[in-house]
């Protein structure tokens, strides 16, 4: 199965790891950029669109229609901010996006990058997981072939991307000892790229993905 792919979020950590694994995956024939600002990559299967207004995507829907896969790696820290500005960055903006693309190719697999500890309740106390819950309850409400959520902890990056946070390149160097100990906690950006290639291929039994399973199916 070729995969031809949408990458929201390539110019931050998460989403320039996944942009560029899944540029040297050689089932991925094609990937489509959205961002605000080019993502600075330059890939012959890479095309990048410009969009300024991420609650309206008539101008590009040409352009979206026809991708079998989605790599929805956008999001922000709710440090700083209230339960109504987390909401319409978080869920306001996943939603939007969702929706077009579940109305333009229904035949998409859509797997979205949400973390660990997120609360699909609605009823627990941490509001980013109250937040994050809800939106990952939404999105499978949407007719997508299949909505994948990602849950991972630490992420390892990848040496040489330019948007890795510091903290995580310093902490990545001792990541053989944290993935000894701490197994359901962490996982490589490698291997949450892949992990969304397998799962655009084969489908997976559990939709709702926490680091072991990342870790697994990226080695698959």
């Amino acid at each position: 199965m070729k995969i031809k792919a949408i990458v929201f979020g390539a110019t931050g950590m998460v989403g320039e790891g996944v942009l560029h694994v899944a540029l040297d995956h050689p089932d991925v024939e094609t990937l489509l950029a959205v961002g605000r600002k080019s993502c600075g990559v330059s890939h012959p299967k890479l095309v990048e669109l410009i969009l300024g207004d991420f609650f309206n995507y008539t101008p590009i829907e040409a352009q979206l229609a026809g991708c079998n896969a989605c790599y929805f790696c956008l999001g922000v820290s709710s440090i700083g901010m209230n339960e109504k500005e987390y909401t319409r960055i978080t869920y306001d903006l996943t939603m939007a996006a969702a929706r077009s693309l579940s109305r333009l190719n229904p035949d998409m697999t859509f797997c979205y990058v949400s973390g660990l500890g997120t609360d699909g309740t609605g009823k627990g106390r941490s509001m980013w997981a109250r937040v994050k819950g809800k939106t990952e309850n939404d999105l499978q409400k949407l007719p997508f072939k299949g909505v994948y959520l990602f849950r991972p902890g630490f992420i390892k990056p990848i040496k040489g991307l330019k948007n890795a946070f510091k903290l995580a390149s310093v902490l990545g160097a001792a990541y053989p000892l944290w993935k000894a100990l701490l197994p359901k906690y962490v996982c490589t950006l490698e291997d949450l790229g892949r992990a969304m290639i397998n799962v655009t291929q084969k489908g997976n039994q559990s939709h709702v993905l926490e680091c072991i399973d990342i870790t697994r199916l990226g080695a698959s």
